[in-house]
C-alpha cells in the first residue's frame, strides 16, 4: 500500500510504533555502551593501587540501595516469596552477580579492557554449551561455525597480548572467562524465575544479595583500614554503581519491553567497539591489526551464532 493511499488511522498508529523502536534501539545501544563502560572504570581505579576486594565492596555498596528499592518497587502487591524462590534467588545472586563480577574484576587486573570485553561477549555460546551439557538441547551447524569463528578472533587477541605482557594474561583471561561461565549459570536457571517473579524484581533481589555478599566478602577478608582508598577510587566506584550497572539493567531491559530480547542483543553488539574505543581514548591501550582482526572475529561469530539459533 503506497503511502498516498494508506489510511489515516492506519498511518497514525505506525508512527508510535516507529517512535517505540526506535527508542527501544537507542535504549539498547546506550545500555550496552554504558555497561561495556564498567572496564574503563575498573582499570582506571586499578592505577591508585586498590584491589579486587575492596574495589568491588565499593561498587556493590552504592548500588545497594538501588537495588533494594528496585526489589520493593517491582514487589508492590506481589505474592510473597516461597522458600523455594528464596533458595533460587540466593543461588543467582551468587552465581550471576556476586561471583560473576568478583572474577570480572579480578581478571581485569591482569588483561586488557578490549580482551575482557571480547570474551564475555562469547556469553551466549557458553549458555547454549550449558543447556547442550545440562539439558541436552540441540546444536545447529551454524551455531557451531559461529562458536568457532567467535573463538578464534579471542584466541587471536589472546595470543597478540601474552606476548606483550606475559604469563598473567592467561590468569587474567581465565579468570574473566570463569566470570563469563558464572554469569551464563545465572542465565541458564534463571529462565523459569523470571516468568515466576517477573525481570525486575528477580533483578533487584538477585543484585541486592549480591551486594551484600560482596560486603561480606570485604569484611572477612580485608581490615576496616582497607577501605581508605584514594577519592578517585570513590568517585569511579559511585559511577561504576549507577551508570555501568543500575542504568544499563533498566535500560535493557525498557529495551526488551519495546524491541523485544533478539532485537537488543544485536544493538548489544556495539559493546565491544565501544570498549575498545574506551580503551585507547581513555587508558591509551594499544589498538593493533590483531585487536581489530580478533574484534571482527568475535562479532561475526556471534551474529552467525545468533542467526543459525533461528534456523
Amino acid at each position: 500500500m503506497s503511502e498516498e493511499k494508506r489510511p489515516p488511522a492506519l498511518a497514525g498508529r505506525e508512527l508510535p510504533a516507529t517512535k517505540s523502536i526506535a527508542v527501544g534501539l537507542l535504549l539498547a545501544t546506550l545500555g550496552a555502551i554504558f555497561f561495556s563502560g564498567k572496564a574503563i572504570i575498573v582499570k582506571l581505579a586499578y592505577r591508585y593501587g586498590v584491589d579486587a576486594v575492596t574495589l568491588i565492596m565499593y561498587r556493590m555498596l552504592f548500588a545497594l540501595p538501588i537495588f533494594v528499592l528496585m526489589a520493593w518497587w517491582a514487589s508492590r502487591g506481589k505474592a510473597g516469596l516461597t522458600r523455594k524462590d528464596w533458595l533460587g534467588v540466593l543461588w543467582l545472586g551468587f552465581t550471576g552477580y556476586y561471583l560473576a563480577s568478583f572474577l570480572d574484576f579480578a581478571g581485569l587486573a591482569y588483561i586488557t579492557a578490549s580482551l575482557e570485553r571480547l570474551i564475555l561477549y562469547l556469553n551466549p555460546t557458553l549458555v547454549l554449551l550449558l543447556g547442550l551439557v545440562l539439558y541436552r538441547r540441540k546444536v545447529t551447524a551454524p551455531q557451531v561455525i559461529g562458536m568457532a569463528i567467535s573463538y578464534s578472533g579471542v584466541v587471536l587477541v589472546f595470543g597478540h597480548e601474552i606476548t606483550l605482557t606475559g604469563p598473567d594474561t592467561a590468569w587474567g583471561a581465565l579468570l574473566v572467562m570463569l566470570s563469563a561461565v558464572s554469569y551464563a549459570l545465572y542465565l541458564v536457571y534463571s529462565g523459569e524465575m523470571v516468568k515466576r517473579l517477573g525481570a525486575l524484581r528477580l533483578v533487584g533481589l538477585a543484585s541486592t544479595v549480591a551486594c551484600l555478599l560482596c560486603l561480606l566478602q570485604f569484611a572477612l577478608l580485608r581490615p576496616l583500614s582497607a577501605a581508605n582508598v584514594a577519592p578517585e577510587v570513590i568517585w569511579l566506584s559511585l559511577l561504576n554503581a549507577t551508570l555501568c550497572t543500575v542504568a544499563p539493567v533498566l535500560m535493557v531491559m525498557m529495551a526488551i519491553e519495546r524491541i523485544g530480547a533478539s532485537m537488543a542483543s544485536q544493538a548489544g553488539m556495539v559493546g565491544p567497539m565501544s570498549t575498545i574505543l574506551m580503551g585507547v581514548l581513555i587508558l591509551g591501550e594499544p589498538f593493533t591489526a590483531w585487536v581489530a582482526a580478533g574484534t571482527v572475529l568475535v562479532i561475526a561469530g556471534i551474529f552467525v551464532f545468533t542467526r543459525g539459533g533461528k534456523g
